[in-house]
């Protein structure tokens, strides 16, 4: 009877395997479909199993056929872009994509076969949710899954919809409509609200939004996991309705406060028999809703301190939220941002780290190692005391537009964490920036960690990363990115610079050059860039056709722009100080000339429009209400974050098409004229005056209604070396006498 029961279960393991396998095979060509429609007949897919659990994947060439195995719909289709990248000299980025493939595809002489060294390649930060995807539909959606699965992602984050699921769950509980209208933010806001940091602004949310998202991660998860990714789905940390003191008034509530001028709130004690009651609702909950993969989510004291820093009240803590989770799933494992260890590091020492850890079993928590190439937190916790953990790239705060990264640890510092003794239990590499849709470079040379074990050679990869972009081998523009190379993409080790660096325009107007958010500190001379800016311009007439390379020629026309605002700024605060009127007007003409020039460039690309971002938030409305309130998140974040009083405003500032001319220029115009009156009257400028009238307009700004344009104006290339005209030499000269 024994063997007959073995017999069954190994049966249906076999048809699961088999079932899985024929999604996995549907779906990546479904895929290959999607991203080359007219030649996807070429491409066969074919299932094999994984080398020791790890995805593999082979390409082989049979006459006019390129055949792609693979362990997963991922592996398949990371074997179809490598043949795109390798083979075919293709691209596939969110700033520009090359699928020129020549009519006879490029045969495969020997059979590829590659494995990854890494079990989980994991893929998002809570803050990616809202600084770059807060407004995407299905279509978007679509193609970052289908961009996940080309560069190899299986452990994707997917909160979309959440609220909806809490929802639910706190009006079976008791709460009306009425008590809930506080607690759940605008839905540019929910990263902050489901880290427990905020509650209610941006709102009230509309159910239908809740619904719809929640359709939406619906569709999210079935193509995910047709792929064979893993997502990680969220969990409950404590994080409660204010209304909570009031319905349940012997409950154990701590007032939290994220000091960034928002209102408290309220976190459920661990201690409280409702904490694992509340969790396991949940997860019981949102399992009957949207399945599980046993992966989950949950952050404790995200940028919040703990009310004690004693070992033992930490590992209890850790210990009850594990608890909450497992008693609903018993396969649960607890998936932590790391970033608490990098932002509170003088709370969070040795004792205190381990002892929250500790209490939770190795085999039921992975740690994300989140800005590890910022500083590797495993090499001061000991690969976190035998926990599996990701090492993950950060690199981007905030969405903010600037060419910046660290080019040579990415290629080196993942395969050398992975080979080093002391490393631990690091089980997988991972992107975690808060904002995507910029220096495409970074993330195409982080992914391409995924089917090695060895250190990326940097002397072979860019330029064929530079080839593939373009469709053209041209030696300028591959001296161009030879400079870029050295300059905005390398960080030297005695510099601690931890992201890269916004233009003082983008700063509420200061005398000042250094600001809060508005950061102006390179991690490179301004006038080293210049060259690299020169041989884009000269590689124009070659690549000028690609779209890759006319996306880089703006970013970096535009960076070299940004740049030189500095010193202008420094030239109309010094005729300022000397109440120099003449050379005042003419510097502070300058500088409001420079941003209607790059505005003007800036046009020429939809990736630097503010129209689509605000035209989207606007599309998710049902009726004028919902569109005003949409459009006000789209706005706010972007430059407030917050109200008129925020201490955050210009943390997600962008240079885009839009906001320099509608609202950076009418700032700076504004300061002129109250350092004009200053001179006029020989008196200093009243900073707190201004300082009032411009977060008074700047909030009038946020909650206007007003339409910009969704289509680009002119010619990239065209613009880009008309600018290099205009201001090339200027630029040198400016910066020659720093």
């Amino acid at each position: 009877m024994k063997y007959k029961i073995y017999f069954l279960a190994a049966f249906l393991v076999m048809a699961s395997a088999k079932t899985r396998a024929q999604a996995y095979l549907s779906s990546s060509a479904e895929l290959i479909k999607r991203v080359l429609p007219k030649q996807h007949q070429f491409f066969l897919t074919q299932s094999i199993v994984s080398e020791n659990g790890m995805d593999v994947f082979e390409i082989e060439s049979k006459k006019n056929t390129i055949i792609l195995r693979g362990s997963s719909g991922v592996a398949i289709a990371s074997a179809f872009y490598y043949y795109l990248t390798e083979y075919a000299h293709c691209q596939i980025t969110w700033n520009g994509v090359n699928l020129k493939l020549p009519q006879s595809l490029p045969v495969v002489k020997n059979k590829v076969r590659k494995s990854t060294p890494y079990e989980y390649r994991y893929y998002l930060n809570y803050c990616t949710f809202n600084y770059s995807m807060s407004w995407w539909d299905w279509a978007r959606w679509e193609k970052e899954i289908d961009w996940m699965a080309l560069h190899g992602i299986n452990m994707p984050l997917a909160i979309t919809g959440e609220e909806y699921t809490w929802y639910l769950l706190y009006k079976e509980m008791g709460f009306s409509d009425n008590d809930l209208k506080d607690f759940f933010t605008g839905p540019a806001y929910f990263s902050w609200f489901w880290m427990g940091n905020i509650d209610g602004w941006g709102g009230p949310l509309p159910l239908d939004w809740m619904k719809s998202h929640f359709e939406l991660q619906k569709k999210i998860l079935a193509r995910q996991r047709s792929l064979g990714m893993k997502p990680v789905l969220p969990a409950f940390t404590g994080h409660v309705p204010a209304a909570f003191k009031k319905k349940f008034p012997n409950a154990k509530l701590k007032a939290t406060n994220w000091t960034n001028g928002f209102a408290d709130t309220y976190i459920l004690d661990s201690e409280d028999p409702m904490f694992a009651a509340i969790g396991k609702k949940f997860l019981q909950k949102q399992t009957a809703l949207l399945g599980t993969d046993h992966l989950y989510s949950a952050d404790t004291f995200n940028e919040n301190e703990p009310p004690s820093s004693a070992p033992d009240f930490l590992g209890k803590l850790s210990a009850r939220i594990y608890d909450g989770m497992s008693q609903a799933d018993p396969k649960a494992i607890w998936v932590m941002q790391g970033w608490l260890f990098y932002s509170d590091r003088k709370f969070w020492k040795e004792p205190q780290t381990e002892a929250l850890l500790k209490a939770v079993p190795n085999d039921k928590m992975i740690l994300l190692d989140l800005a590890t190439e910022i500083e590797p937190v495993w090499k001061r916790t000991s690969g976190f005391y035998g926990k599996p953990w990701i090492w993950n790239m950060l690199h981007n705060f905030g969405g903010n537009t600037n060419l910046f990264g660290r080019m040579d640890v990415i290629a080196t510092a993942p395969a050398q964490a992975l080979n080093d003794p002391q490393s631990g239990k690091m089980k997988g590499i991972g992107l975690t920036m808060e904002g995507i849709e910029q220096n495409p470079v970074l993330y195409e040379l982080m992914m391409a960690n995924v089917w090695q074990s060895k250190p990326i050679d940097l002397k072979t990869w860019l330029p064929n990363f530079v080839f593939n972009r373009y469709g053209k081998n041209s030696p300028n523009a591959q001296k161009a990115w030879e400079i870029l190379r050295k300059t905005v993409y390398n960080v030297p080790q005695d510099k601690y610079i931890r992201d890269g660096a916004e233009s003082i325009i983008q700063a509420r107007p200061t005398l000042d050059s250094l600001t809060r958010w508005a950061k102006t500190t390179l991690n490179y001379h301004e006038r080293d860039l210049l060259p690299a800016w020169d041989e884009l311009i000269k590689a124009a007439h070659a690549c000028g056709n690609s779209d890759g390379f006319q996306y880089d020629i703006v970013d970096v026309t535009r960076q070299a722009m940004a740049n030189y605002a500095l010193p202008l700024q420094r030239n109309f605060v010094n005729a300022y100080k000397k109440k120099d009127m003449v050379t005042f007007k003419v510097e502070s003409q300058k500088f409001l000339q420079l941003i209607d020039d790059m505005d003007k460039l800036l046009a020429t690309r939809k990736d630097f429009l503010l129209g689509p971002w605000v035209e989207q938030a606007r599309t998710w409305g049902n009726n004028p209400a919902e569109k005003a309130l949409y459009e006000m998140n789209a706005k706010d974040l972007i430059t407030l974050w917050g109200d008129e009083k925020s201490p955050l405003n210009e943390y997600a500032c962008r240079q885009w098409s839009g906001l320099f001319s509608d609202f950076y220029k009418p700032r700076w115009a504004l300061f002129f004229r109250y350092a004009s009156q200053a001179i006029d009257n020989q008196k200093e400028i009243d900073i707190k005056q201004f300082n009032r009238e411009v977060s008074t307009w700047e909030w009038s700004w946020v909650n206007q209604r007003k339409d910009y344009p969704l289509k680009t104006v002119g010619s990239s290339v065209s613009i880009a070396i008309e600018m290099h005209k205009k201001y090339r030499s200027i630029i040198d000269k400016a910066h020659q006498y720093r």
